[in-house]
């Protein structure tokens, strides 16, 4: 990922929120007839390992379990089509451009297979807590009939990817100048969608580079 040093994010509890709050990710696994692409909600372990590990599942009668390789996952955070108009400078002098702001992770890792029923019982168990988690009556996984449950089990093959390598990049706005950025929060936020305003608070929270 082409990456200034301007949008570089290295803090691992940031990247590590960005992961918690937008779990969807593109995994793209390397491989034997080349790049298998697909999305996958996994959970973060911040505790194992000096990145953390990923752990989700997959159908298994989905391939991808049986050919793992080198692989990265990627996670997008909150995005946004930044218009030229918003800036002060476009209107002195004109010379402003359209751009897209973001923030997005990237996890690299090897990861494995899980195979075990409990292991699986588990990793189910967590992602439908945490997912669960903001519902008014949560469901759970004993609310379901334990042999259904179980044959649930036999469907799916777990994944953790122990992360050996984590890149973030926070593209907003930090390479314009300070009156820039201030247009861009305002413009955001005028528009009033979730994206925009999400995008609006990651501006303000990182100072121009711009001087």
């Amino acid at each position: 990922m082409y990456l200034p040093v301007h949008f570089e994010e290295t803090r691992t509890p940031v990247l590590h929120d960005l992961l918690s709050a937008h779990p969807l990710a593109t995994w793209v696994v390397q491989g034997a007839d080349g790049l298998v692409v697909n999305h996958i909600p996994f959970l973060i372990d911040t505790d194992r390992g000096p990145f953390g590990t990923l752990v989700g599942h997959v159908a298994r009668a989905n391939p991808v379990w049986r050919q793992l390789a080198a692989s990265v996952a990627v996670f997008q955070g909150p995005q946004a089509y930044v218009s030229p108009n918003w800036y002060p400078s476009k209107h002195a002098h004109g010379k402003a451009v359209p751009t897209w702001n973001y923030a997005v992770v990237h996890a690299h890792g090897t990861p494995r297979a899980v195979d075990s029923r409990d292991a699986l019982l588990d990793i189910v168990t967590r992602l439908t807590q945490a997912h669960e988690a903001g519902q008014a009556a949560p469901w759970a996984v004993s609310d379901a009939p334990a042999d259904f449950i179980e044959q649930m089990l036999k469907a799916i093959v777990g994944i953790e990817m122990p992360i050996e390598r984590l890149v973030g990049k926070w593209k907003v706005s930090q390479n314009r100048s300070e009156a820039d950025r201030l247009g861009t929060e305002a413009g955001l936020r005028h528009q009033g969608e979730a994206q925009a305003l999400a995008m609006a608070a990651l501006v303000a929270e990182r100072p121009s580079g711009k001087r």
